[in-house]
């Protein structure tokens, strides 16, 4: 049995790894390789033993840095991610969010949705690789979509009343609502349309209520 399929431990949180100038080359070549077999075969490509092959980097050393395959899975996709869709930052917050999730939805209609698919599932049922998931992948990009949401609240484009999460979750989650289930594709036209009907109750226009209440 290979140590890819050690027992799963509970979950361990980030592991620290050494600062040193050797370590982070490690580190990175790691990831490195790692998102090189993710782009070529998905979270199934990737095993220790393939990284290792690919990095040059010992299995042994993997696993001080890392708890399991899908953690590094996790952290490399989250980089690679990070890279392909920035988040843009114009003189309007509100064209910036829709710019991001036409992007995402864009990148996330190649091979890079079904590999965001397969790291969903893993990390449902490995613990050790969740925090990795959370911490490299989600709570990164919502920090940076946290951003650009009071940018806009600051410049009275949106719902001051409506916070930063509850906003990425209306206008993110059918992106990947819609990779679960494929029931509608990930086309810039069907994300249009989304995002246009999102943004139609989060931007701070009068209600048809106020407006009839003006004298």
């Amino acid at each position: 049995m290979t140590s890819d399929h050690r027992e799963p431990a509970a979950d361990v949180g980030i592991l620290v790894h050494p600062r040193t100038p050797r370590s982070l080359r490690v580190h990175a070549a790691v990831l490195a390789a790692t998102s090189e077999l993710l782009e070529e075969g998905g979270l199934p490509a990737v095993t220790v033993e393939a990284i290792a092959s690919r990095s040059g980097v010992s299995t042994a050393t993997i696993y001080k840095h890392w708890p399991c395959k899908t953690a590094v899975a996790a952290e490399a996709f989250g980089k690679t991610v990070a890279e392909a869709t920035p988040v843009p930052e114009t003189a309007s917050a509100v064209d910036d969010l829709t710019e991001q999730v036409l992007t995402m939805s864009a990148f996330y209609a190649g091979p890079a949705g079904a590999v965001y698919v397969q790291l969903l599932a893993a990390c449902a049922v490995e613990p050790r690789a969740s925090s990795y998931f959370r911490e490299f992948f989600l709570n990164r990009r919502r920090t940076a979509i946290e951003a650009v949401w009071e940018r806009a609240q600051a410049t009275g484009q949106v719902r001051p009343e409506i916070d930063a999460g509850t906003a990425m979750d209306v206008l993110f989650g059918p992106l990947v609502y819609r990779m679960l289930t494929g029931h509608l594709s990930l086309s810039e036209h069907h994300t249009r349309a989304f995002v246009d009907a999102a943004l139609g109750g989060l931007l701070a226009t009068p209600s048809a209520d106020d407006e009839r209440g003006r004298p």
